[in-house]
């Protein structure tokens, strides 16, 4: 996965009809958090470390109060809860089977660098992407762009 590509999703909305484009982009406008600074640190997996699917970086700053707002913001859409609740992270890497040989090496590696330290990051904005499966990998495409504050 290429740097690029790298972004802490707030909210997944699913397929949007191009007509609710400047609806929801209007909708993102209002929403009222103040740029913050954000540490990049920790590294994890989802659904836990003996079955790992997704390994991911893990932000801390403000980031509940501005996905609590995104939330507000896009509630008339009606739009799906996510069950298991907001965790600000990046994924950087999909985990299809790890051989049974090179487990145990995947759980060092993985404690190891779990408490990481990789940077900081100013947050000032809210990116609306609409994201297209490709067979090399997902395309990106910003939708429209809320600024903060």
């Amino acid at each position: 996965m290429g740097p690029e590509l790298v972004h802490i999703t707030l909210k997944f909305l699913g397929d949007v009809p191009e007509e609710k484009v400047s609806a929801i982009s209007e909708a993102l406008d209002s929403i009222e958090c103040e740029p913050f600074e954000a540490n990049i640190a920790g590294l994890g997996v989802f659904p836990k470390p003996s079955y790992a699917k997704v390994v991911w970086i893990g932000a801390e700053g403000n980031f509940v109060k501005l996905h609590d707002e995104v939330e507000s913001s896009l509630k008339s859409f009606r739009f799906k809860k996510d069950r298991r609740g907001f965790t600000a992270h990046s994924t950087i890497a999909r985990v299809k089977n790890i051989p049974r040989a090179d487990k145990q090496e995947f759980l060092r590696i993985l404690d190891e660098l779990k408490d990481v330290e990789i940077g900081k990051m100013y947050v000032d904005r809210v990116k609306f992407k609409k994201s297209t499966l490709a067979p090399e990998g997902p395309i990106y495409e910003t939708l429209h762009e809320a600024k903060l504050g």
